[in-house]
C-alpha cells in the first residue's frame, strides 16, 4: 500500500505504508496454564473431596471405634439417629443458636462497623480494640466467660454488691442459661472481627453517596440502611456465610470446654454431638450420620443466605 506525501520543496513522493496490524492475524494465548493448577486440584481431591465422601461411607457402617471390627449398617445408623431424642434436643439448640447469634451478630457489626467507616475520633485504634479478641484463643476466651459466669465469678459478684442477690445463679451448669451463654460467647468473639470486616468494605463505598443522601435530608440511621447497605449487599452475604458456618461447625469446642453439653442435653450442639459419639460414645457410624446431616443443614443454609443477600439490580 502506497501513499502521496509533500517532500519540504513542495513536491510529491510516494511513501509505501506497512500493513495496518489489525489486519494481522491475533494471536492465541498460551493454554499452558492449567499445568500449574494440577498441583492444587491434586491436594483438594485428596484432603477435601476424599474426606467429604468418607463421611458418608462411615456413615453406612457400624464401627464401634477405631480398632473394632467393622461392618455394614445400611441406613440402620440413620434409623438409630432419628429415634434418639438427644439428636432432636441438639437439633433444637443449633437452631436456637443460630437463630439468635447470627441475626444479632451481622445487624450489630454492620452498624458498629458503619459507625467506624465514618471515621470518628480515635478510630484507628477502635479499629485494633475490636479485633482483639479475634486474637485471643478459644480456650482462653472460655475461660474469661467461666471467670464471669461461675458460681462465684464477676457476675453473681457484682448483682449480690447492687442488691440483687435473688438473680445470682449457676449460670453454666443451669438448663435455662447454659445455651444462653454459649450464645453470648459467640456474638462476643465474633462481634468486633466482623464489624472490622464490614469498616473496610464500607470504607470503599464512595462518599459522595452519603453527602448526597445527608443533603437530601437523610439522617445517619437512614443513610446506613437505605444507601450503603444495598451497596454492599453481595458482600454482607458472604460474611453472613462465614458467620453462619463457624457458628453451625465450630460451636463443639465451646460446649466442650464450657458445658459437655450438659445440664442433660441442655447445650448439646449438632456439632458437639458428632465428637461426643465418636470420641466419648466410641459410635462412629451414628457420629458420620450426624456429620452427614450436618454437612447438608450447612449446604442449605447456605444457598438460603445466598438468595436472600444476591443483588436485586
Amino acid at each position: 500500500m502506497t501513499t502521496l506525501t509533500t517532500t519540504p520543496d513542495g513536491t510529491a513522493a510516494r511513501r509505501s505504508v506497512p500493513p495496518s496490524s489489525r489486519n494481522a492475524p491475533a494471536r492465541t494465548p498460551r493454554q499452558g496454564g492449567t499445568v500449574l493448577a494440577i498441583p492444587a486440584l491434586v491436594w483438594y481431591l485428596v484432603f477435601m473431596v476424599g474426606p467429604l465422601l468418607a463421611i458418608f461411607v462411615i456413615a453406612a457402617l457400624h464401627w464401634p471405634g477405631m480398632l473394632q471390627p467393622v461392618s455394614f449398617a445400611g441406613l440402620d445408623n440413620v434409623r438409630t439417629v432419628w429415634d434418639d431424642p438427644m439428636f432432636w434436643d441438639a437439633v433444637q439448640n443449633t437452631a436456637v443458636q443460630l437463630a439468635v447469634a447470627l441475626p444479632v451478630m451481622i445487624v450489630c457489626s454492620y452498624m458498629l462497623g458503619y459507625y467506624v467507616a465514618q471515621r470518628p475520633p480515635g478510630h484507628r485504634l477502635l479499629r485494633y480494640l475490636l479485633f482483639i479478641p479475634g486474637l485471643i484463643s478459644t480456650p482462653a476466651k472460655a475461660m474469661v466467660l467461666y471467670a464471669a459466669l461461675s458460681p462465684d465469678g464477676l457476675v453473681n459478684g457484682a448483682l449480690q454488691s447492687v442488691g440483687l442477690g435473688s438473680l445470682t445463679d449457676a449460670w453454666l451448669a443451669s438448663p435455662s442459661t447454659a445455651l444462653a451463654c454459649l450464645i453470648a460467647l459467640d456474638v462476643w468473639s465474633g462481634i468486633g472481627f466482623t464489624a472490622v470486616l464490614f469498616a473496610a468494605r464500607l470504607s470503599s463505598v464512595p462518599d459522595e453517596l452519603g453527602e448526597a443522601a445527608q443533603l437530601d435530608g437523610a439522617g445517619h440511621w437512614r443513610t446506613m440502611w437505605t444507601v450503603h447497605f444495598p451497596v454492599i449487599r453481595d458482600y454482607v452475604g458472604v460474611v453472613t456465610m462465614l458467620q453462619f458456618l463457624w457458628t453451625l461447625f465450630g460451636s463443639a469446642q465451646n460446649v466442650l470446654l464450657l458445658t459437655q453439653g450438659g445440664p442433660g442435653t441442655s447445650s448439646t450442639t449438632l456439632s458437639f454431638l458428632v465428637y461426643q459419639k465418636a470420641f466419648i460414645a466410641a459410635d462412629l457410624g451414628y457420629s458420620q450420620t450426624v456429620g452427614v446431616f450436618l454437612f447438608l443443614v450447612g449446604l442449605v443454609g447456605l444457598l438460603a443466605i445466598r438468595r436472600v443477600f444476591r443483588q436485586t439490580y
